[in-house]
C-alpha cells in the first residue's frame, strides 16, 4: 500500500496524518505531498522524517491511494492525473461532490456503493457530514419529509489565515483579513459566496449534498451557515419534519445505537454537544433533542462535530478503511 496525502502541509492535512496515526492504518510507504512552494520542506510523521514532493512527482510515484485536501482548484487539474495512473483519490475539496459520475460518501451511510472502478470519490462538505450522519438512522426509521438547518461554523473550517485574523484581532493587532468583517466578537451570516438566489455556496452544498448522500430528491432541505469566532468544531441547529410520528425515548436508543455518534442530552445538568467538548473526537455529538410543538411529526436537534476531523480527516480515513477492508484499493 503506498498512500499519498496531497495537501500535507495545510490544517486538514496535519489532521489527516494525526488520524492515519490514531487509527494505525496500514501502509508500506507514505508520500507527503503539496505545492510546488512547499516541495522540500521536511515533515516528520510517527518519528519518521518525510521530504514533502511536488505533485507532478506524488503522480509518477502512482500511490495506490491519495487523500487530496489541496482545494478545488487543485482536486480539478490534479485527481483525474493520478486517477489515469491507477490511483484511488479521495478528494476534501467540493470539486466533485455534485458530480453525477462521482460518489458522495459517508462511509456509514453509502460506502457500500463504492465500486472497484470508482477512482475519484468525493468527501461531501463538513457541514453536511456531521447532519447526515445523525440524521440517517432516524431517516430509516420515520422517513424524513423537510430539514430546516441553521448552523455555527468554526472559523477553522476557512482554514488558517481564517484562526490567525481571528487571533489578531482578539490580540488588538493588525490582522490580514480573510473575512469582509471582523470576526472576533462578531457573527457573519456569510459562508463562501452568495448565489444569484440570495443562498450561499456553503447552504447550497449542504441542500444539494444532503439529496445526493441519502439518494432522495424529495427530502425538502433549506439552511443557513454562519461563521463564528469559535474553535474546535461546527455546531447545528437542525429542524427535521418525519413523513410518521416518533417516540422521543425511541430516537435517544437510535441515536445512541449508531456507530459514529454519541448522544449528550442531560440539559437538566446542562449536558449538551459543544465544539469545545468535540474537539479532536471524531464521533458526531447530538443533544437538545426535543418535540418542535409547533407542527406534527417533527423533532428539534443540536448536532456538533469537529469540522476537520469527521468533517473532513476522519471521512476521508474511513473512506481508505472501508477500500481496503473490502479489497478494492
Amino acid at each position: 500500500m503506498k498512500l499519498a496525502v496531497v495537501g500535507a502541509t495545510g490544517l486538514v492535512g496535519s489532521e489527516i496524518l494525526e488520524v492515519l496515526e490514531e487509527h494505525q492504518f496500514p501502509f508500506d510507504e507514505l508520500l507527503l505531498v503539496a505545492s510546488e512552494r512547499s516541495a522540500g520542506k521536511k515533515m516528520t510523521f510517527k518519528g519518521k522524517e518525510y521530504t514533502v514532493i511536488g505533485l507532478k512527482q506524488a503522480v509518477s510515484e502512482k500511490p495506490d491511494v491519495a487523500i487530496f485536501s489541496a482545494g478545488g482548484s487543485t482536486s480539478l487539474e490534479w485527481a483525474p492525473q493520478f486517477a489515469e495512473v491507477g490511483t484511488i483519490v479521495i478528494d476534501n475539496s467540493s470539486a466533485w461532490r455534485m458530480d453525477p459520475s462521482k460518489k458522495l460518501v459517508v462511509p456509514e451511510i453509502n460506502a457500500k456503493d463504492l465500486r472497484i472502478d470508482d477512482r475519484i470519490i468525493a468527501n461531501p462538505n463538513c457541514s453536511t457530514i456531521q447532519m447526515v450522519l445523525a440524521l440517517n438512522p432516524l431517516r430509516l426509521k420515520y422517513g424524513i419529509k423537510r430539514i430546516v438547518v441553521s448552523t455555527y461554523q468554526s472559523v477553522t473550517g476557512t482554514g488558517k489565515a481564517a484562526v490567525d485574523q481571528m487571533m489578531a484581532e482578539r490580540a488588538g493587532v493588525p490582522a490580514e483579513m480573510v473575512y469582509p468583517h471582523k470576526i472576533d466578537l462578531n457573527v457573519l451570516p456569510h459562508i463562501d459566496v452568495f448565489q444569484p438566489n440570495g443562498y450561499t455556496k456553503e447552504e447550497m452544498k449542504m441542500i444539494n449534498e444532503t439529496k445526493k448522500i441519502f439518494g432522495d430528491n424529495s427530502i425538502q432541505v433549506t439552511a443557513t451557515t454562519v461563521r463564528i469566532p469559535t474553535m474546535g468544531g461546527h455546531s447545528e441547529a437542525v429542524n427535521v419534519e418525519f413523513h410518521n410520528d416518533f417516540d422521543l425515548n425511541e430516537v435517544r436508543a437510535i441515536l445512541s445505537n449508531t456507530p459514529g455518534v454519541i448522544v449528550q442530552d442531560d440539559p437538566a445538568n446542562n449536558v449538551y454537544p459543544m465544539p469545545l467538548t468535540a474537539h479532536k473526537k471524531d464521533e458526531v455529538f447530538v443533544g437538545r433533542l426535543r418535540r418542535d410543538e409547533s407542527q406534527p411529526n417533527t423533532l428539534n436537534m443540536w448536532i456538533v462535530a469537529d469540522n476537520l476531523r469527521k468533517g473532513a480527516a476522519t471521512n476521508a480515513v474511513q473512506i481508505a478503511e472501508y477500500l481496503m477492508e473490502h479489497s478494492m484499493a
